[in-house]
């Protein structure tokens, strides 16, 4: 049986009439990397302050750890970076790690650890106002590493990164679930949850538009582009299929979406004995870019 470290059932969070965060349910197994993806205002970062205890819920549950152990015992075994960290500027990058070590009665051997897996052991000694920001945010998870959490919390970690900060936090990001710690990441970037997650929950206004593995929402099943002589008596024959979801025209062609992954030869022999000649057909699969503008246009 795998451990359930987060479970979330039926949350809601409302701002007066914002309903910031609705309905929202969400399971997280040990050894995965989770992503909560959404345009700004989806509510990423409420349902993550919720768990965290820094945002009081309107209503639902969560539970950490199958519910063996209250919130703020939880929280010692999670590391989380919701908003831009507060190190001392004129301390070294070592000197304000052993800091949190201090406060959290986290031993000091910790620290080189920590700062060996976000790339910063030639720089433990620079002082922290030296540092650029993509250098910040890896002290910032070497911080929240300090105390080998079961799950680490990351709230949009590449936001105002350049492209190689963004590479970097990945590469990280990538390196700390291999070492079998639990990842849930807030973003708002498709590509960012594409390359590091195995599973997402996409939200918009705060519901849930899909939640289940990354490759599940690539391999949806696709949709057919289709012309025959008379394209309105192939619609018409479309409409009559059992398994028919959604059909549109668009430059000429009839695009047809199915509720199951049909084979493209079973579809022709349905048309041809209700005698439709196809001089056209595509099976073609939405790249998960496309699934996402789908899912969260209109």
């Amino acid at each position: 049986m795998e451990s359930n470290i987060l479970s979330i059932k039926n949350l809601h969070k409302r701002y007066g009439k914002i309903h910031a965060v609705n309905n929202v349910s969400l399971e997280i197994h040990k050894g995965n990397v989770y992503g909560i993806l959404g345009p700004n205002g989806s509510g990423k970062s409420t349902t993550l302050g919720i768990v965290l205890n820094v945002v009081n819920k309107t209503s639902g549950e969560y539970s950490w750890f199958d519910g063996t152990m209250q919130t703020h015992e939880a929280l010692k075994k999670v590391g989380a970076i919701i908003e831009r960290p507060n190190f001392y500027p004129y301390m070294s990058a070592k000197e304000n790690l052993e800091l949190v070590c201090k406060i959290k009665n986290i031993e000091y051997s910790k620290v080189n650890e920590k700062l060996e897996i976000v790339g910063l052991m030639d720089r433990k000694d620079s002082k922290f106002k030296t540092f650029s920001l993509g250098m910040k945010q890896r002290l910032a998870i070497a911080s929240a590493l300090l105390n080998d959490p079961e799950i680490l919390i990351l709230d949009e970690p590449t936001n105002g990164l350049d492209p190689q900060g963004i590479h970097q936090i990945r590469d990280i990001i990538r390196l700390i679930a291999s070492q079998g710690t639990t990842i849930l990441l807030a973003s708002h970037l498709l590509d960012e949850v594409e390359k590091v997650c195995s599973h997402v929950l996409v939200l918009r206004f705060g519901k849930i538009l899909y939640s289940g593995t990354v490759d599940g929402i690539s391999n949806q099943n696709g949709f057919f582009e289709l012309q025959a002589d008379s394209n309105s008596k192939l619609i018409e024959t479309l409409k009559n299929h059992p398994e028919v979801e959604k059909i549109s025209e668009a430059e000429g062609k009839v695009i047809a979406y199915f509720k199951t992954q049909l084979d493209p030869s079973v579809l022709n022999r349905y048309l041809i004995e209700n005698g439709i000649y196809l001089s056209h057909l595509v099976f073609k699969k939405m790249s998960l870019e496309e699934q996402f503008l789908e899912l969260t246009k209109n």
